[in-house]
C-alpha cells in the first residue's frame, strides 16, 4: 500500500485567506476525515480540546502546534502536513492570516501549485483574502480553489454562496489565472469537505478531496533549461582527481556526456557521471540533489552555476522586480542590500520604487517606500552581476531574498520581471528589442507602422479588435468585458515580446493599469 502510494503524483498545495475563516480547521478536518492522523496524536488533540476548548475535538489544533498559536487560537507560524490518498500524495502548506503575518504567508505559498483560498461566509471577502489571492497569483500559482466556509452559520444559503463567488470573481478576473473552483463547505461539520453533502442540494460540484485529487494542475517545474547552481565542491583528497559538485538542480534534465558551460568563467567541459546517495545515474532532473563530476580539472566554486552550452541565462546588472517587503524597518531608495539569489549573495542598491500595489484593487499608488507586508515593483542595481532568469520563465533562477546587512534579517523577497544590462541599457535577452505598440482613436496607424516594421524584416504581429472579437475575446460580454480583454490581449503580448516578436495593437480600449503592469511599463508604447 505504502509502496504504490509512492508512485502516485504529488500536489502541493497552500490556505490562505483572511484571519479566522477556518483555514486549520478544514486542514484538520481533511487529516481526520481521510484518516492521516495517527492514534496517539488524535487523543492528544482530544484530550486538550476536552480540557480548554470544551468540545470533543477542535480541528484547528491538528496544525497549530505552538503554545502561543493553541493559547491564542490562530496560526502564526506555517505548518506543513502530509498526507496521501489512493489516487494522489499531498503536501499542505497551512498558511496564517493575520495581516502582520504576510510573510509566513509567502514562504508557505512559495513551492505550491495550488492555494486553497478560503472564504467565512458570514463576512464575505475581505482585504487579507485578496492580498492572499493577489500574492498567490505573484508566486505563479494559476489554479485556485475558493473554499466558501461556514456555510452551516448561514442555513447553507445558495444566494449567499453566489453572492461571495461574484464578488471574488469581480477581483480575480485581472489576475493571470487557469482555474477557480468554488466550493461550499463547512470546516466544522464536514460538509462538502470528503464527501458531497445533502445539505448543498443546489451545488452539483465535487467535494473538497475529490478536487484536489483529479485537478490537473500544469507542471510550473522547468525541464528545459538546466540550471545548477554549485552548493558546495566535495573533493575526494590529493591524488583521487576526484572534484565533485554538489547542489540541487534547479531546473532541467542533464546526463553524463552532455556539455556544459561553468558561469561566470565561461568554461566548457563535459558531464563525467552524475552522483547520489544511491550511486550513479544515467540522468538527473529538478529537483533532485546530487554530486555532479566533469571531465576536466576547472576551478568552481560554491555560487557558481552550471548550465548547457547554448542554453545560458541572461546575465543581470540590473532587475526589474516585484517586491514583498518582510521587515518592520521600511525599504529604503539608495540604501545597500545583500541579494541572496540560489547559492549566489551580491550587494545590490535600490534605485527605484515605481510603485506599491493596493491589494483592495490591485490599483498601482505612488511610493518612494515599501512598509512591512506591502508589494511593489522596485528597481535593483547590481553592484556585481548575477545569472539569472525571470520568474514566468524559471521560479528557481527568477526569486531571491534582500538581506540587511546591519540585522542580517530577511528584509523582503522577490520575484525578477525583467533582467537589464545597465551598460547597454537595455534588456538583456532575445526580448531585447521587441515592445508593444498600443494606438487607440487613430485609425489605421498601426496598421501602417506594423507594415513599416515587416518591410524592415522586424519580427511583429498585429492585433485589433475586429480580429479579436472573432477569436480569443468572442466569450466576452457584459460590464466585465472591457477589462478582461485587455488582461487577455496584455498576455499575449507578454508572451510575444518574451518571445522577441513585437505587437501592434489598435484597439477602442485604452491600455490602464493592468495592461501596463503585465507588459512592463518600459516595454509599452501608446502610439508614436
Amino acid at each position: 500500500m505504502l509502496k504504490r502510494n509512492e508512485l502516485n503524483d504529488l500536489l502541493r498545495f497552500s490556505t490562505a485567506g483572511s484571519v479566522d475563516d477556518g483555514k486549520s480547521t478544514l486542514i484538520g478536518r481533511l487529516l481526520h476525515d481521510s484518516k492521516s492522523i495517527f492514534e496517539d496524536q488524535l487523543e492528544a488533540i482530544k484530550d486538550f480540546s476536552s480540557v480548554y476548548r470544551h468540545v470533543e475535538i477542535d480541528y484547528s489544533l491538528v496544525t497549530d502546534g505552538l503554545k502561543s498559536e493553541r493559547e491564542q487560537g490562530i496560526t502564526i507560524d506555517v505548518a506543513y502536513r502530509y498526507f496521501s490518498t489512493p489516487k494522489r500524495r499531498f503536501i499542505i502548506a497551512d498558511t496564517p492570516g493575520h495581516e502582520q503575518y504576510t510573510r509566513n504567508m509567502v514562504t508557505g505559498s512559495s513551492t505550491s501549485s495550488l492555494a486553497l483560498i478560503l472564504v467565512d461566509a458570514t463576512k464575505g471577502v475581505m482585504t487579507q483574502t485578496k492580498r492572499h489571492t493577489f500574492i498567490s497569483s505573484l508566486l505563479g500559482i494559476k489554479h485556485l480553489v475558493v473554499a466558501i466556509n461556514k456555510m452551516d452559520l448561514v442555513d447553507f444559503s445558495e444566494d449567499i454562496y453566489s453572492t461571495i463567488a461574484d464578488d471574488y470573481r469581480a477581483f480575480s478576473d485581472k489576475l493571470p489565472l487557469e482555474s477557480i473552483q468554488f466550493i461550499p463547505i463547512s470546516a466544522l461539520h464536514g460538509d462538502n469537505v470528503i464527501d458531497r453533502s445533502g445539505r448543498t442540494p443546489w451545488y452539483h460540484g465535487p467535494s473538497l478531496l475529490d478536487y484536489l485529487e483529479t485537478v490537473n494542475v500544469s507542471v510550473w517545474r522547468n525541464l528545459i533549461d538546466f540550471r545548477f547552481p554549485v552548493q558546495y565542491v566535495n573533493w575526494g583528497g590529493r591524488g583521487s582527481g576526484m572534484r565533485g559538485y554538489c547542489g540541487t538542480i534547479a531546473s532541467g534534465i542533464i546526463r553524463p556526456g552532455e556539455k556544459v558551460k561553468i558561469l561566470p568563467s565561461g568554461k566548457e567541459s563535459r558531464i563525467k557521471k552524475i552522483v547520489t546517495f544511491e550511486g550513479e545515474h544515467a540522468y538527473a532532473y529538478a529537483p533532485q540533489a546530487v554530486t555532479i563530476y566533469l571531465e576536466d580539472d576547472i576551478d568552481i566554486s560554491r555560487g557558481d552555476m552550471i548550465v548547457r552550452e547554448k542554453n545560458v541565462p541572461f546575465l543581470a546588472r540590473s532587475i526589474e522586480t516585484h517586491v514583498v517587503w518582510m521587515d518592520n524597518t521600511p525599504l529604503e531608495r539608495g540604501k545597500t542590500y545583500l541579494l541572496k539569489h540560489t547559492t549566489h549573495t551580491v550587494r545590490g542598491v535600490v534605485d527605484e520604487v515605481t510603485y506599491r500595489l493596493d491589494p483592495e484593487d490591485l490599483h498601482r499608488k505612488p511610493a518612494d517606500t515599501l512598509h512591512l507586508n506591502e508589494i511593489g515593483r522596485v528597481f535593483i542595481r547590481l553592484l556585481q552581476p548575477v545569472y539569472a532568469d525571470t520568474y514566468e520563465h524559471n521560479r528557481e533562477t527568477g526569486c531571491f531574498i534582500l538581506i540587511d546587512p546591519l540585522t542580517n534579517l530577511t528584509a523582503g523577497a522577490g520575484m525578477i520581471i525583467r533582467c537589464r544590462c545597465m551598460d547597454e541599457g537595455h534588456l538583456v535577452g532575445s526580448a531585447a528589442a521587441a515592445r508593444t505598440y498600443w494606438y487607440t482613436g487613430q485609425p489605421n496607424a498601426g496598421k501602417k507602422e506594423y507594415e513599416r516594421m515587416k518591410d524592415e524584416g522586424i519580427s511583429c504581429m498585429y492585433l485589433d479588435d475586429a480580429l479579436l472579437g472573432q477569436g480569443i475575446c468572442a466569450d466576452l460580454k457584459g460590464t466585465e468585458k472591457e477589462e478582461a480583454w485587455l488582461v487577455r490581449v496584455a498576455h499575449i503580448c507578454k508572451v510575444a515580446n518574451d518571445a522577441g516578436i513585437s505587437v501592434i495593437v489598435e484597439s477602442a480600449y485604452s491600455p490602464g493599469d493592468s495592461v501596463r503592469d503585465i507588459i512592463g511599463e518600459k516595454m509599452l508604447t501608446t502610439g508614436r
